[in-house]
């Protein structure tokens, strides 16, 4: 495993120390990731996304999305319902599970919904005005009148 030196970047710069912990959270851990239950995250125009995943089996009432100090926290819990019933096969995973995803400053969640197995999580970045690029006009000097020191040429003449 390697290890990245993050001092550069605290020599450099004020406010990324959570993005150094991120990285060395994420490059140190070794534990592999639970792959259930599969999910998809795309980017659906310039400052949106989409997480989809695929919750078979799970009913609006079983799920729940929650965001929490910029994280957007999946989970889900299936009530008992197999009492009385006996499976010859079962490959229909209805287990318990949380979904974590590590938001980035100014996303936001704009919706959820559920259809036909699937959970759609609809993200948006929104940038506040105080930190969009603006442009600055430039403005022309003032031209200051000339004191009249001097006698006007043809006052003179």
């Amino acid at each position: 495993m390697r290890h990245f030196d993050f001092a550069p970047l605290y020599r450099a710069s004020v406010g990324f120390d959570q993005l150094a912990e991120m990285m060395d959270r994420v490059l140190s851990n070794d534990a592999p990731q639970p792959g259930y239950p599969p999910y998809n995250i795309e980017k659906t125009a310039d400052d949106a996304y989409r997480i989809s995943i695929a919750v078979a089996g799970f009913a609006d009432s079983d799920l729940g999305v929650e965001v929490k100090e910029n994280a957007l926290v999946v989970s889900a819990r299936k009530a008992d319902e197999d009492e009385g019933r006996s499976y010859l096969h079962r490959g229909i995973a209805t287990r318990a599970f949380e979904r974590r995803f590590h938001l980035a400053d100014h996303v936001r969640v704009t919706g959820a919904t559920h259809e036909n197995g699937m959970l759609h999580i609809d993200l948006k970045r929104e940038i506040p005005e105080a930190l969009k690029p603006r442009r600055i006009e430039i403005a022309k000097p003032e031209v200051k009148a000339v004191e009249k020191d001097v006698v006007d040429a043809e006052t003179v003449n």
